[in-house]
């Protein structure tokens, strides 16, 4: 049967009514395939994930039922909150090292669908019966397992959606009860946060397609007026990046001036900053080069959540800031998600049966 393409979600500013409704967990989306002792992981890009996380195959063959096919999300839980750089630390081509993390970091799997059981294809299925034999085949069969916590009221999805942030969780994901299964469509809806923040415009990158501005490089300054990097804005049409050129051209260093940015100056001394154009196994064989400019810009930006001390995902541009001193653009203006643990959000899980 695989590999399958996953179901997606749409995105929407506001809780649907009338749907079911569950928390979006930052993991990795996998679905598990299970026909006896034989496990594999699927992607979502359908490539098998089963290689980087063994310890999930032991979850799946003592919890999953003996012949299934079981959609979710593996995930890692560091001081009791989601921890996505611990599972991007797992896809490594070292068997050791990926051994060894097992044991360090242990992944777990939160199902929310179930696609096939035993010789039955669910797929056309309503998804509210789909939900049903979730519950009643996978609940308590093991620790390392969890059934989605799920509510079809509003009022409570409402509250989940401001208080699962605070472990981790990224957002909202509504479904249709009577839907079918349907792979690589967006059918489902999903609510996330939007905030702003301005941030210091302290370099950018060149467009891959040729001399237009391709992404600008954003900061953050520290309680120790450290400027770290904390993500990019991307998102321009051509005709923008091109007027960037023009416009961040005053502020371009020339390279003397660039030994004093605060992104090259003294590299020794960045202990814990994060800076540009590191190297690793995820960017390998990109142009990372950028080019500095003068820490004097602040735009302001759309984000939806944190992850450590940057940004989750790819910021939005929205305005440029002449009005904001580069100095005042602190972590400190970043809205602080509610104190929650994961404890706390499987404690919504059906009980046993």
């Amino acid at each position: 049967m695989p590999p399958v393409a996953p179901m997606l979600a749409k995105p929407a500013k506001k809780i649907p009514v009338g749907m079911h409704y569950e928390g979006k967990w930052d993991g990795f989306r996998a679905i598990i395939f299970r026909d006896g002792d034989e496990v594999i992981i699927g992607s979502r890009n359908e490539k098998p994930l089963t290689r980087y996380f063994p310890e999930v195959v032991g979850l799946a063959k003592a919890g999953l039922p003996s012949r299934c096919v079981v959609d979710g999300e593996i995930v890692i839980a560091r001081d009791g909150r989601l921890d996505f750089d611990a599972l991007l630390n797992r896809i490594h081509p070292a068997e050791s090292r990926v051994a060894m993390l097992s044991a360090q970091t242990p992944a777990q799997f939160v199902a929310f669908d179930l696609l096939a059981l035993d010789d039955v294809d669910l797929f056309s299925t309503a998804f509210g019966e789909r939900r049903e034999l979730l519950v009643e085949r996978l609940t308590g069969r093991d620790p390392g397992i969890h059934v989605a916590p799920a509510t079809r009221d509003e009022v409570t999805a409402a509250l989940w959606f401001e208080q699962f942030e605070g472990a981790g969780l990224d957002g909202l994901i509504a479904k249709s009860l009577t839907g079918e299964y349907e792979p690589n469509k967006r059918a489902m809806i999903k609510i996330k946060h939007s905030r702003t923040a301005d941030c210091v415009v302290a370099g950018f990158r060149w467009h891959k397609s040729g001399p237009v501005v391709g992404s600008l490089l954003l900061g953050l300054y520290d309680e120790h007026a450290n400027l770290h990097q904390v993500g990019v804005s991307a998102s321009f049409t051509m005709a923008k990046r091109a007027e960037l050129v023009e416009f961040l051209t005053p502020y371009r260093m020339d390279e003397g001036e660039s030994a004093h940015h605060p992104w090259l100056a003294d590299l020794a001394e960045h202990d814990g900053t994060r800076l540009p154009g590191g190297l690793s196994r995820w960017n390998a064989g990109k142009d990372l080069s950028w080019q500095p400019l003068r820490p004097e810009l602040v735009v302001e930006v759309a984000y939806d959540h944190m992850q450590g001390n940057r940004f989750r995902h790819t910021a939005s541009f929205k305005n440029w800031r002449p009005d904001r001193d580069p100095a005042s653009c602190t972590y400190e203006q970043l809205e602080t998600p509610v104190k929650c643990s994961l404890s706390a959000v499987f404690g919504n899980e059906p009980p046993s049966q």
